[in-house]
């Protein structure tokens, strides 16, 4: 694509700005990315990544979202070793079946769990079979697989969706904490989140719930690097630096589930910071001098979750 134009500028080089460029590009779009960060350094890198809806809003539009991401996910995790998305088996705690919605019918084994199936201090769980992405792998198969298409990915920071205007017709906004400049939307705001990589002692099921007698979401996913504790939802901090204190926590809270986890040795701490927002902003708006912007951010601790049901409704925003 070298020396042309393109037909859409991509603004954000996380998860949802890779794939939305390349469900455009795989559709035949000339497509430009352009990212401040490397991949590796965005935000999604630092993501547990489990297939689940966690924070996100409006409800009646992220069922479409989930059905279309877990069909992607489903067909990536046939060749994991190039992907990093595995079909893993575990337990979502303390959440009723009932409340889920229509796209928990396409999930993969989604049971009740039997009592002999549940943590001490659980009444209620369910089992299922669901995506679980090792990030640092997936950014670097979605970004070779976006420059197979023909897409140029570019490093360049922006004061303002101008600047992209100035060289295509159509912009799209992926630029998640970002946009609370960018779009001069006060509503966008972190959601700092704080994880723990340990050795792993053998686990290969997947966990969430909150411990009994505690308010952070415990969770446990195991990696091909080794397995991710987590973790923490402070929101309005942009502290990215690991606290002792609660990798301590967390690390407790995840050995109250699985007791092998307590003397695991530490490999990393790990800080990223959501974009936050009530509600999912996916919308097209136009842009001075005629062209149009796609406003998709505010996905929260769900971009992974919703990637693919979000960048196909923006690339159809995109070129409608």
């Amino acid at each position: 694509m070298s020396g042309s134009r393109s037909d859409v500028i991509v603004v954000g080089g996380g998860v949802i700005g890779l794939t939305t460029a390349l469900v455009l590009a795989e559709s035949g779009r000339r497509v430009g990315l352009w990212t401040r960060d490397p991949v590796a350094r965005t935000t999604s890198a630092v993501a547990g990544a489990l297939f689940w809806p966690y924070r996100i809003e409006p409800a009646h539009r992220v069922g479409g979202w989930l059905e279309e991401s877990l069909r992607h996910y489903e067909e990536l995790a046939l060749t994991p070793e190039l992907t990093g998305v595995r079909m893993v088996t575990g337990l979502m705690a303390n959440t009723p079946l009932d409340g889920l919605g229509s796209w928990a019918t396409k999930v993969r084994g989604l049971r009740e769990a039997r009592v002999d199936e549940l943590p001490e201090g659980f009444g209620q769980g369910l089992r299922a079979t669901v995506p679980l992405i090792d990030m640092p792998v997936h950014l670097r198969y979605l970004k070779t697989r976006l420059r197979a298409a023909g897409a140029l990915v570019e490093r360049r920071t922006v004061t303002g969706f101008d600047e992209p205007a100035r060289e295509t017709d159509v912009v799209v906004d992926c630029t998640g904490l970002g946009a609370r400049e960018l779009a001069s939307d006060p509503s966008v705001h972190p959601v700092r989140g704080q994880v723990v990589i340990v050795e792993n002692p053998g686990i290969d099921e997947w966990f969430v719930g909150i411990v009994p007698g505690t308010v952070e979401m415990t969770h446990v996913f195991p990696q091909p690097y080794g397995v991710l504790l987590g973790g923490t939802s402070t929101d309005h901090s942009w502290d990215l630096g690991p606290d002792a204190a609660e990798a301590g926590a967390i690390v407790a809270r995840c050995a109250r589930i699985r007791p092998e986890l307590a003397g695991a040795r530490v490999l990393e701490h790990r800080v990223g910071l959501r974009p936050a927002r009530p509600r999912v902003r996916l919308e097209a708006v136009p842009l001075p001098g005629g062209g149009r912007l796609v406003h998709n951010y505010g996905h929260g601790g769900a971009g992974v979750t919703v990637a693919w049901g979000c960048a196909a409704e923006a690339a159809r925003l995109a070129v409608g």
